[in-house]
């Protein structure tokens, strides 16, 4: 089954990093994908750019509004995603337990199953 690696963080926290810091997370990242694309579990994913960047689109009394910001109720913003194949929800969760954010608590993973088209697994 595929699952969806919803990568949560505070816009910014990278910053604030030192450069040795820095190189440090995405060494970390470089070998979970390394190890995820030889295993075949890496379906896909990417990075999204800053949040200052987003519109969000939602019906209003006038009718369709369309914002700048995601303009969300929290501290982190949607950074990215990662979809992996795995045999089980729990392999998916350990991926995520692996993630750099979660590790150096500067953000959160949510794993989600990816419904195929039909959607009737679910």
């Amino acid at each position: 089954m595929k699952y969806m690696l919803l990568i949560w963080n505070r816009p910014g926290f990278v910053e604030e990093l030192s450069e040795e810091e820095r190189n440090a997370i995405f060494g970390e990242v470089d070998v979970i994908m390394k190890e995820l694309t030889e295993s075949g579990e890496l379906v896909g994913g990417e990075a999204l750019a800053h949040p200052a960047q987003t519109r969000t689109v939602r019906s209003g009394a006038g009718g369709t509004e369309i914002t700048d910001g995601p303009f969300l109720e929290s501290k982190e913003q949607f950074a990215g995603y990662l979809t992996v194949d795995c045999e089980t929800p729990e392999r998916a969760a350990e991926i995520a337990a692996r993630w750099p954010d979660v590790r150096h608590g500067v953000g959160v993973l949510e794993v989600r199953p990816v419904m195929e088209q039909a959607g009737t697994e679910m």
